[in-house]
């Protein structure tokens, strides 16, 4: 529930401003239709889906597919759903069924060789997988619930991640039915990604190949016979040729670069050494060539691990075939470019947390170049015997969050002594944004009997102790160098990242001999690298940090304020006189002195003498069990309920019933209440008119760029989804901006995307100076979102202060897994078992010492981060009782 308190009332005598604002919303519901409850708009309900599961024969192949529909009989847009490398249409049964909510017909399949389908796996061939993809089209197109274009020709999208991403741009090229696509996490060229400059990815191969081999005589399983053949060939010889990128590249997208002119939302992931950002680069610039309307995403994750954030990812792909396939043009598609930034650490399972970056359009890998010096003689160093021990950078399996990580000075990369050349510039005066790809030119000399090399370059962020470096998002760029034996000069391109190189931090450029993910020639050889020129670094200028951006849930007004509201319609009772203002306090958002309430007609207290303060650009967490009281005190400061002893003053102000001062406080409980038959728009002007305030001090810019609605705006709230009215709720709550703000369990029904979108809204809403109280069960989230603590229980104050006051501060990491870890191993590092993992102590080890033993270990980390122990801390204060 939502209260948003009005500087001017109503001209009733003794009746709450806030509550007069409420009743006349009620009375307007009631003349509108939508009831005072508003729990007649049954329609708001999601639609059931129906799923019909069939083996569609295309040419001698059986695909098992499923078909989504939802809602009332009528033709729609039909959306196609691939699945990545190794998985089955089971895999997208999620999306496919919410696509099928938004309005769209939906089929899913599993590709030749996976899932129940047959046949033999090609590699997205055009002959195979691709013609596959058209039968699908064909069947879409007879299907009475689709809409048509022209006879046979469906109103179709197409989207899918990895292995299912490709195949939706290779429909687009390959068929001229498909309107639009939505690929994720993908691969332009194959051959690049594989084989990148010439060099040989062969762990990512080996386990592509592994997932598709796991039976059969002939060891190739259920690939098809030229692509085993392929594969053996060049894990043999450690060294691609050129039929092996004849056959991918013409099985790539980029084989039909020219011929996709349809909208294409791009997503790919920062924390992915498969398919690179330099992939969805190169996608991105050929069809903004091509003249198709194209936006780049770049998530936190990627096939390394991380944050895929898939619930914001696929409401971003809904909103694009709203805009592509409906032709909505009030469709949201969001910004032309976007890039998640990390900007902290979830104690919870040590990952980053995420905040966006944008820009009007898309800046490539080159933007805003600044160029840093480098510094150092050549330098020698030897490609050891049978290319080991390898240097370390990204590990697939491994990384999870380590990639996100590194922008936070954790990260995991090993250069051995003598088998690489550093180069450092100078330390950075003031930050710098990399965002692209860096270049630099080097000479490279070998003594190897070909006269070649394959090195390996990377750029790393180097501490002012000179000596702790971080590898951003764990890449490096492999390359190989022919004709090397008197010198040759190389320009090369780095690994495209997004990383802040702190005041103080140098870059350091990189070659190594060797690297774990790659192969490199098995003979001894001696290689020497000089620097001819500076480090190149892009900064990307044009694209800005969402700082002021909040997300889209949250508040509102709800039916149970509005039934509230009615009852004090009609009982109103007058105020009585307040206590004169303390000029002391004018400038202290909350200070509590003394609370006492009984439960009615008991001698049991809710609230017993408790005081406590809180000040400007604080995030106070309130906490206790249930039961402690944390509810009714949130409503005796309120002015819902009047204390039975003690005070509240707000700026100064005592509490009361209808205080004027309450005008400065914004209210959540939960849940959110809109005029159903007025638009977005309308339903803002409504509360605001109602509130009788001056309508400059609405900043209603704002309120509406926090919604991020766009032309849904205009749009009827019965229309609405329940994400979208949260939206509007969020709007409408922060409708003239109070200065303090208070949130009864914010995140209840949020998932984990949109609870860490939740921790941002608090911490820079408080950041420009306001206050924000917020009860929650959600310890991990308190502990990550306020400054400061209040600990009740059985009406009481336990204990206020500082969250680090409270739980300590420790040395400790939270160490997150796949798999099981030997007890001898667990002993050996002095961790000890947690549910969620394993909690080591750094003792003089720093973390990214923690991470090389843990590496060496054997042991299957997903994730490190710090812990803690707010649960721990609350539990001793409470007694051991659950919030």
């Amino acid at each position: 529930m939502q209260l948003r308190l009005p500087r001017k009332g109503l001209p009733r005598p003794g009746l709450p401003r806030w509550a007069a604002v409420a009743a006349v919303l009620a009375v307007l519901a009631v003349l509108a239709g939508g009831g005072v409850t508003w729990t007649a708009v049954a329609s708001d309900a999601p639609p059931p889906v129906t799923r019909a599961d069939r083996t569609l024969d295309l040419d001698g192949v059986r695909l098992d597919t499923s078909y989504f529909t939802a809602g009332a009989a009528g033709r729609r847009p039909a959306v196609l759903i691939g699945h990545g490398f190794g998985g089955s249409k089971d895999d997208v049964r999620v999306q496919a069924e919410q696509l099928a909510r938004a309005g769209y017909a939906v089929l899913t399949w599993s590709a030749r060789g996976f899932g129940a389908s047959t046949g033999r796996i090609g590699l997205n061939d055009p002959q195979r997988e691709v013609k596959d993809v058209r039968g699908l089209v064909d069947w879409l197109a007879g299907r009475p619930e689709v809409l048509l274009d022209r006879p046979g020709d469906p109103r179709v999208g197409v989207t899918g991640a990895s292995y299912g991403g490709a195949i939706s741009l290779l429909a687009a090229g390959y068929d001229p039915r498909v309107d639009a696509i939505a690929p994720q996490i993908t691969y332009w060229n194959l051959a690049d990604a594989l084989f990148p400059n010439g060099v040989f990815k062969k762990l990512w191969a080996g386990i592509f190949f592994s997932t598709g081999s796991t039976a059969g005589a002939d060891g190739c399983g259920r690939f098809s016979p030229e692509v085993c053949a392929l594969y053996q060939r060049v894990a043999v010889s450690g060294k691609p040729d050129a039929a092996a990128r004849a056959l991918l590249e013409a099985r790539s997208p980029s084989a039909v670069g020219t011929r996709i002119k349809v909208p294409a939302l791009i997503v790919q992931g920062q924390a992915d050494s498969l398919f690179t950002l330099a992939q969805s680069d190169a996608m991105a610039r050929t069809l903004a060539a091509n003249g198709a309307p194209v936006a780049v995403d770049w998530t936190a994750g990627g096939h390394d691990g991380g944050d895929r954030e898939t619930g914001r990812v696929q409401a971003r792909i809904t909103n694009w075939f709203d805009r592509y396939l409906k032709r909505d043009t009030s469709a949201d598609t969001g910004p032309a470019f976007r890039v998640s930034r990390t900007g902290g650490v979830d104690s919870t399972d040590g990952r980053a947390t995420l905040r966006g970056a944008t820009a009007d359009r898309y800046p490539g890998l080159a933007a805003g170049p600044v160029r840093v010096a480098l510094a150092g003689p050549p330098r020698s160093f030897a490609n050891p015997a049978g290319a080991g021990p390898p240097a370390l950078s990204a590990v697939p399996g491994l990384g999870g969050g380590l990639s996100q990580l590194s922008s936070l000075g954790v990260g995991l990369s090993l250069d051995f002594p003598g088998q690489f050349a550093a180069f450092d510039a100078r330390p950075q005066s003031r930050p710098i944004r990399l965002t692209g790809a860096p270049t630099a030119r080097v000479r490279v000399t070998s003594n190897a009997p070909d006269g070649s090399a394959v090195l390996f370059a990377k750029v790393y962020d180097v501490g002012p102790d000179g000596r702790q470096q971080v590898l951003p998002a764990q890449l490096v760029t492999p390359v190989r160098v022919d004709g090397a034996a008197k010198g040759r000069t190389v320009d090369l391109t780095l690994p495209a990242v997004d990383h802040e190189v702190a005041a103080g931090h140098r870059l350091r450029l990189v070659l190594a001999a060797t690297d774990l993910g790659y192969a490199s020639p098995a003979a001894p050889a001696t290689y020497t690298v000089a620097v001819e020129g500076p480090l190149t670094v892009p900064t990307a200028p044009a694209v800005a940090t969402q700082a002021a951006s909040l997300p889209w849930w949250v508040w509102g007004l709800p039916a149970l304020g509005v039934l509230a509201a009615a009852a004090l319609l009609l009982t109103a009772r007058r105020r009585t006189t307040a206590p004169a203002p303390d000029p002391a306090l004018s400038e202290v958002p909350l200070q509590i002195t003394g609370l006492t309430k009984k439960y009615a007609g008991g001698d049991r207290y809710s609230v017993r003498d408790l005081s406590f303060r809180v000040e400007q650009g604080q995030v106070l967490g309130l906490l206790g069990p249930n039961g402690a009281g944390k509810t009714t005190t949130l409503r005796m400061l309120m002015g819902l309920i009047t204390p039975d002893e003690g005070e509240i003053r707000v700026f100064g102000h005592a509490i009361r019933p209808g205080a004027p001062v309450l005008s400065r406080v914004g209210a959540f409980v939960e849940g959110a209440g809109f005029l159903p038959h007025l638009s977005g728009r309308e339903n803002l002007e409504l509360y605001w008119q109602a509130t009788g305030r001056p309508a400059e001090d609405a900043h209603v810019d704002e309120a509406l760029r926090i919604a991020n609605l766009g032309g849904a705006l205009e749009r009827a709230v019965r229309t609405y989804s329940q994400g979208m009215r949260q939206r509007l709720a969020i709007a409408q709550a922060m409708l003239g901006l109070p200065d303090l703000l208070i949130l009864d369990e914010p995140t209840n029904g949020l998932d984990p995307p949109q609870i860490r979108e939740m921790r941002e809204v608090m911490i820079r809403y408080a950041a420009a100076g306001r206050t924000v109280i917020v009860s929650s069960h959600l310890l991990a989230e308190v502990e990550q979102s306020c400054t400061h603590l209040v600990v009740m229980d059985r009406g009481g104050l336990v204990q206020a202060g500082p969250v680090e006051e409270i739980t300590g501060s420790g040395d400790t990491l939270l160490v997150t897994l796949d798999g099981e870890v030997p007890d001898e191993v667990v002993e050996k590092l002095g961790a000890v078992r947690v549910d969620a993992g394993l909690l080591v102590r750094l003792n003089d080890r720093t973390a990214s010492l923690l991470i090389g033993e843990l590496v060496r270990l054997d042991v299957p980390v997903t994730g490190v981060g710090p812990h803690r122990r707010l649960e721990d801390a609350f539990l001793t204060l409470i007694g051991g009782e659950t919030a």
